[in-house]
């Protein structure tokens, strides 16, 4: 039963870790313009440029108090939001901090760096528009990875979020540049920034007399702003997003059914076989299926009338099922549907967890050791709930030495 379960996810139910999936989406948009890469860049250069030397870095911190600027991870995409919103809320700080730096540093290579990236980019209102235009972005992505980041996620919510992102970001491809503009002209406005676009040089080739064209119409500036960068970037998430999170979505057709109780009771008995035996033909391997369809159709119409207690989340139905013994067939669908997780973040994290604990100072600690110290720090919050006293007494109690003195 085991080893067929591991099958099963390895093969038809393998469904990828939604905020890795999240990552490569802002990945995939990160990396999909010349712009954006470039923007990246500059946020880039001047976390390098304060964070070289512990000089630099005060006077970062003498002109910023509340965020400092962040390093940009490939592995970490939640870093670029927060270098983004360091200096999205901090623009005139960040360029006071490098006109400062290019006064008091003695490096001329640091002291045109830092002009550079205050009068170039700072004072480039195309900057500051993709600047506001990522912060958004990148905002409405992270708030959904920090959901499918908690424990008790499903499936069926975790699409609901992704539909609502989607959508969020079809609104925001038709309204919200206009938006975007008006709040990169308030930040302009702050900097003392005259807000408008900076115009490319174009190359003009002279026409011959029997040449057959048009007038040159050529884009303005803000126009080819909003088609070649903002429109292509939101286009790139929804692709990205509709493409990444396919698989989510024939895994909520095959599960979902089970994680809404609600739905689950309200469902049509006929809608409710059809989703029974399909589920039925999911869990079929080399001609046998751990459940048989008609069977958890029947327990699963009897469940909806029995189970009336107010928590009816899928774990609480589990529990339930296991404590009553009567629905075979659903306890074993309902194990299969917890096997595979929305995302594997606190897996990740119980393994970086251990990159920090084994460090090269402890390069000779035991296993039993290590996996104690692990243990210890990956349910960190249960172990804040132990009674301390308690657990010293016991331990005292039973190494305390009687000694016989006469």
């Amino acid at each position: 039963m085991h080893k067929r379960l591991l099958e099963i996810n390895s093969r038809a139910l393998y469904v990828p870790c939604g905020c890795h999936s999240l990552n490569l989406v802002i990945s995939d948009v990160a990396t999909s313009c010349v712009r954006a890469v470039s923007f990246f860049g500059v946020l880039q250069r001047i976390y390098s440029l304060f964070s070289s030397s512990p000089e630099r870095w005060k006077i970062l911190k003498d002109n910023v108090s509340n965020l400092t600027v962040k390093s940009l991870s490939q592995a970490r995409w939640e870093s670029y939001i927060e270098s983004v919103q360091a200096i999205r809320f901090q623009a005139q700080k960040i360029q006071d901090a490098l006109f400062e730096l290019a006064e008091s540093s003695n490096d001329p290579k640091i002291k045109s760096e830092a002009k550079c990236l205050a009068m170039n980019e700072l004072e480039n209102f195309d900057f500051l528009l993709g600047m506001t235009i990522w912060y958004d972005i990148l905002f409405a992505v992270n708030s959904v990875s920090k959901s499918f980041q908690s424990e008790d996620m499903h499936i069926d919510v975790a699409m609901d979020q992704l539909k609502d992102l989607l959508s969020f970001f079809e609104t925001y491809k038709e309204k919200g540049f206009q938006s975007a503009i008006v709040s990169a002209k308030e930040l302009a406005n702050e900097m003392e920034v005259e807000p408008i676009f900076r115009e490319k040089h174009v190359i003009r080739r002279k026409k011959q007399f029997d040449e057959n064209v048009d007038d040159d119409k050529t884009q303005s500036a803000e126009e080819s702003f909003r088609i070649d960068y903002f429109i292509y970037m939101i286009d790139q998430v929804i692709s990205s997003l509709r493409s990444r999170f396919e698989q989510f979505g024939i895994y909520e057709k095959k599960f979902g059914f089970l994680c809404n109780f609600k739905k689950l009771k309200s469902m049509d008995e006929d809608v409710l076989k059809e989703y029974c035996l399909n589920l039925e033909n999911v869990l079929e391997y080399d001609g046998l299926s751990d459940i048989d369809g008609l069977d958890l159709f029947l327990e699963l119409r009897v469940l909806r009338e029995t189970f009336q207690e107010e928590k009816n989340s899928p774990m609480e139905i589990l529990h339930y099922i296991k404590r009553v013994d009567n629905f075979p067939n659903a306890y074993i669908a309902y194990r299969i549907l917890f096997t595979i997780p929305v995302s594997v973040a606190s897996a990740k994290r119980s393994f970086s967890k251990l990159k920090l604990i084994k460090s090269y100072l402890r390069s000779t600690i035991s296993l039993e050791r290590l996996n104690g110290l692990a243990i210890l720090s990956i349910e960190h919050d249960l172990l804040d709930r132990l009674d301390y006293e308690d657990l010293i007494n016991n331990f005292v109690s039973q190494n305390l030495r009687k000694n016989d003195f006469t």
